[in-house]
């Protein structure tokens, strides 16, 4: 269960300064609910979660039986959040370094990025690998997704032939429409939805997640039933929902002049996690001159590079940090007679209790230095509490987002870049004017 600390943020601002914030906070989620805002095309989402397997699930839970089966590795095409939130998954659940066992499938990622480097290294990878696909894309015609496709493809139809290499591919798309759709159908590949009422960023509760989770080993089946447990306890239109709590409590920091919004991890696999809550909030929040400024640190490492700049430098920001409950087995510090590093102090300790230590003291200097901190708290990291991450974020940010003013679900400033790349390349319509 998520619950939310918010006594950390207290100091120029008091309670009834987030209490003011009632009846904008009800509003919002009101209006979520209500499905009567700005992007109410979008809001599948909320549906997502369930505590009972859907035939699709059935499908993804098949499909990634066979996955397993056939394949040393599996290549997850996407980006944006058709790549952060299968990543994120897996490397906060399954670890960092579960490339690195023997049991279950390689995942590696592609099509998020235009590195040559990147990409001859991924071949190298692949080379005397068995391995599958999962191209992931509404519309087919994103430029980095669509440039690993045509090459992947011709990979696997070079190492298996046009046959077995059909039965390689996995297709995440839109129902009906798009490039990707129609590639599927004429060549004959298997093809999983992603609802044409959900957008990128929102998406990780759809095969877009769930396939590569279930491929990597996960039951998504618990993180569904996360997802509805969350969605069940946040069915609160008051203080006590935490997303109330969240998004109330960044809008009262960002009017007080708190522009940016560091969310601390504590544990490296949840790296990838702050990078899919980043676009999360950035995507949404950040247009009409709005926007609280997204970025991720991990502590204890970042306090050895931004630790400084925290503690003393702008007062323009404001921490989120999550906790989680700690491993029931521990790692204990052991004694050293000759004691060279001055750590015998804390023989007989465990590690969870140096890092305890390690937060409480860096959460008062914090604070103490002028910096707002909430903490998110939630159980051992498991398939369970993955999904009520997920959702609580979601369902906060688009609360956050309404009582900022702005659609949470568009993203029409992406559109820019892409237009001057596309003129700078020649393709067809995007003729300099």
């Amino acid at each position: 269960m998520i619950n939310l600390d918010i006594s950390n943020i207290w100091g120029e601002y008091t309670l009834n300064d987030l209490l003011a914030l009632e009846k904008e906070v009800f509003t919002a989620h009101r209006t979520l609910i209500d499905g009567k805002g700005p992007g109410s095309d979008f809001l599948g989402w909320m549906d997502l979660p369930v505590f009972e397997a859907t035939e699709e699930m059935r499908r993804i839970a098949a499909a990634a039986k066979r996955i397993r089966e056939s394949s040393d590795v599996f290549v997850v095409v996407g980006i944006g959040g058709s790549y952060l939130g299968p990543r994120a998954a897996i490397e906060l659940v399954k670890g960092q370094n579960h490339n690195l066992r023997g049991k279950d499938p390689q995942v590696f990622f592609a099509g998020n990025n235009l590195s040559t480097r990147a990409w001859q290294e991924l071949c190298a990878l692949l080379e005397e690998k068995d391995f599958s696909i999962n191209i992931i894309s509404k519309s087919g015609t994103t430029t980095e997704p669509a440039i690993a496709t045509r090459a992947l493809k011709w990979m696997l139809e070079r190492k298996y032939g046009a046959e077995e290499a059909r039965k390689r591919v996995f297709v995440t798309t839109d129902p009906a429409k798009g490039a990707l759709r129609q590639m599927a159908a004429e060549e004959g590949y298997e093809t999983f939805v992603i609802p044409p009422n959900v957008g990128g960023r929102y998406s990780v509760l759809t095969a877009v997640g769930l396939l590569p989770m279930a491929v990597a080993g996960m039951d998504v089946t618990e993180v569904m039933f996360g997802a509805a447990s969350a969605k069940r306890d946040m069915d609160v239109l008051s203080f006590e929902n935490p997303a109330w709590l969240y998004a109330a409590g960044r809008n009262l920091l960002y009017r007080n002049g708190k522009a940016i919004e560091l969310l601390c991890n504590w544990e490296p696999a949840a790296r990838y996690f702050g990078g899919w809550w980043q676009q999360l909030f950035g995507e949404s929040e950040g247009k009409d001159g709005q926007g609280i400024f997204p970025a991720t640190v991990e502590f204890t490492a970042d306090l050895h590079s931004l630790g400084q700049m925290i503690q003393q430098g702008q007062r323009n920001l404001f921490e989120t940090v999550i906790r989680f409950a700690p491993l029931r087995k521990k790692t204990m510090i052991e004694l050293d007679w000759k004691n060279l590093d001055g750590l015998n102090y804390l023989e007989g300790k465990s590690l969870d209790f140096v890092e305890e230590q390690a937060f409480l003291g860096t959460l008062a200097a914090h604070v103490d230095g002028g910096v707002p901190v909430m903490l998110v708290q939630a159980d051992e990291i498991c398939d369970r509490t993955l999904g009520e991450l997920f959702y609580f974020f979601e369902l906060s940010c688009g609360i956050s987002a309404y009582m900022l003013g702005v659609n949470p679900f568009n993203q029409p400033g992406v559109e820019f870049y892409k237009r001057n790349m596309f003129q700078l390349l020649g393709k067809p319509g995007y003729e300099k004017k």
